[in-house]
């Protein structure tokens, strides 16, 4: 990316610094260890919750991704963002949060959480429609 982009409200888009847990987890460190050493990535957290939900661990599935999310959104604040505005997936360190938030979603519609999915849904959209696009929602 060349520089911050706007959304038609004119807020600055947020873009996270590297996920310092990527490295471990492309070198194939299983996301459990990798969550012991980097407990403050999202990208884990929504790694974890990704493989709860696909062997139908549906509880453990929404407890990780709540957790990634938590953590991203700290991470989103602490990188100037205030509740709202475009979270681009293009910028790859963004990818730990949205996939969190969209593993939440995911993992609400399964244990019957729907006021919740919904919710994490729009924001999702809200956040970065390419994200819900490449994720299914």
């Amino acid at each position: 990316m060349t520089g911050p982009t706007h959304d038609l409200l004119g807020i600055p888009e947020t873009l996270l610094p590297p996920d310092p847990a990527r490295p471990a987890l492309d070198a194939g460190r299983a996301a459990d260890q990798v969550a012991r050493a980097y407990p403050s990535s999202s990208l884990v957290w929504a790694v974890l919750a990704e493989d709860a939900l696909a062997d139908g661990e549906e509880v453990m599935a929404y407890a990780f991704a709540r957790t990634g999310y938590h953590r991203g959104l700290d991470s989103l604040r602490r990188s100037g963002w205030r509740g709202q505005g475009p979270v681009p997936w293009e910028h790859e360190p963004n990818q730990g949060f949205l996939r969190a938030l969209a593993t939440l979603a995911k993992a609400a519609a399964a244990i019957g959480e729907e006021d919740e999915r919904h919710r994490c849904v729009e924001f999702l959209r809200a956040s970065s429609a390419s994200a819900a696009r490449e994720l299914g929602l």
